[in-house]
């Protein structure tokens, strides 16, 4: 079992506020930190780092174990489809 990182940038120009309304919905449950360019969200199986910028979304996340990994990815993703209804989001992982 190794750990496992992957990351994605997301093309949209509501980056800052999907960021923003991420890290606030899971700083009721989870540790989090951030501001309108960076976020950190610690889960209990890995860690999501975001970073906005005027045309994406750049989501780097790292899970202890390996076999963690496609859970972190639905999670964060789940959440941020939800929050971005108004936009198609092409998302496309790159496992490192």
């Amino acid at each position: 079992m190794t750990a496992a990182t992957s990351k994605t940038a997301i093309a949209t120009e509501q980056a800052s506020p999907y960021l923003q309304q991420l890290c606030k919905h899971f700083a009721h449950k989870l540790p989090v930190k951030f501001d309108e360019h960076d976020g950190q969200i610690t889960f209990s199986i890995g860690e999501c780092r975001l970073k906005a910028d005027g045309a994406a979304l750049h989501i780097d996340l790292a899970a202890p174990k390996a076999e963690d990994m496609e859970q972190l990815k639905d999670v964060v993703i789940r959440h941020l489809v939800r929050f971005a209804f108004r936009e198609e989001l092409q998302v496309d992982w790159q496992d490192a």
